[in-house]
């Protein structure tokens, strides 16, 4: 879990140079965002590798996909993750 939290304050933190939002109104955006602009395979995909602690090829074999499938939906699911919570 610990890993998740950094990721996400590095998300959450990348190239913000204005005044820090609180902590956990951060958390509750991030939580909007994935709930609200992820697909149902980037959310799933996200959360099992941030907060599942699982890897790209577990994942990938759970779902019956191929690694590079799973690795590209992550980059996917952080890029518009990290689109949405700059404003």
């Amino acid at each position: 879990m610990k890993g998740a939290i950094g990721a996400v304050k590095s998300i959450l933190s990348e190239g913000y140079l204005g005044r820090r939002i609180p902590r956990e109104v951060q958390m509750e955006r991030v939580r909007r965002v994935i709930r609200e602009e992820l697909t149902q395979t980037q959310q799933e995909i996200l959360t099992a590798y941030y907060f599942g602690g699982k890897n790209l090829t577990q994942i990938a074999r759970e779902r019956g996909i191929h690694k590079s499938t799973a690795c590209r939906t992550l980059h996917r699911a952080e890029d518009r993750l990290k689109r949405f919570l700059r404003y």
